[in-house]
C-alpha cells in the first residue's frame, strides 16, 4: 500500500485534532475542579445542560445523541443522577420502554449554580483571545462535526 501524504489542510487539521484531543481532557478537568464543590463532575454538569436545554423532556438515547456520546455513557450518569435526586424519570407516551429524563428542583439549582461559576471561568479563560477568532474557530469546528456526522449516518446505512 503507498503512502498518501497528507494535503496541507489535512496536515493543519490533524494538528488542531491533536490539540483539541488536549484541550478537551484539560477542559473537562478544570471543569471538574470547578463544579467539585457542588457534587458535580464535568460529565454530569454536560448531561444536566443537555436536559436543560431541550424544549420538552427527552428519552437518554436522544440526549446520548444530541451530545455526540455513547447511550450507555449517559444512562449510566443519568442512573447517577436519579439515585441523586438530581434527575427524575417520566413515562414516555410514545414509548413504553423508554422513559423521559426530567430535571428535578434539587438538579436545576445545582445546574444554575455550575452555570454561575462558569461565566467568571469561561470569561477568564477568553481573556485576551479575540471574539472573531473564537468565532472562526467556532465555525470550523461545526463543519467539522457536520462532516463526521455525515460520514456516520452515511456508515450506517
Amino acid at each position: 500500500m503507498e503512502n498518501e501524504t497528507r494535503t496541507p489542510s489535512g496536515e493543519a487539521l490533524t494538528n488542531l485534532m491533536l490539540d483539541l484531543f488536549r484541550a478537551s481532557s484539560l477542559i473537562l478537568t478544570d471543569g471538574d475542579h470547578l463544579v467539585a464543590p457542588l457534587g458535580l463532575t464535568s460529565a454530569r454538569w454536560q448531561v444536566l445542560g443537555a436536559i436543560n436545554a431541550v424544549q420538552s423532556p427527552q428519552p437518554v438515547a436522544w440526549l446520548a445523541r444530541n451530545l455526540g456520546a455513547n447511550r450507555q455513557n449517559i444512562q449510566r450518569i443519568v442512573s447517577d443522577m436519579e439515585r441523586e435526586g438530581l434527575v427524575c424519570f417520566e413515562p414516555n407516551p410514545h414509548h413504553r420502554r423508554a422513559h423521559l429524563v426530567v430535571l428535578t428542583d434539587k438538579g436545576r439549582e445545582a445546574y444554575g449554580a455550575a452555570m454561575a461559576l462558569q461565566a467568571p471561568w469561561v470569561n477568564a479563560l477568553s481573556k485576551g483571545l479575540a471574539a472573531s477568532d473564537i468565532e472562526t474557530m467556532h465555525s470550523v469546528i461545526l463543519a467539522l462535526r457536520e462532516r463526521l456526522e455525515r460520514k456516520k449516518s452515511s456508515d450506517q446505512t
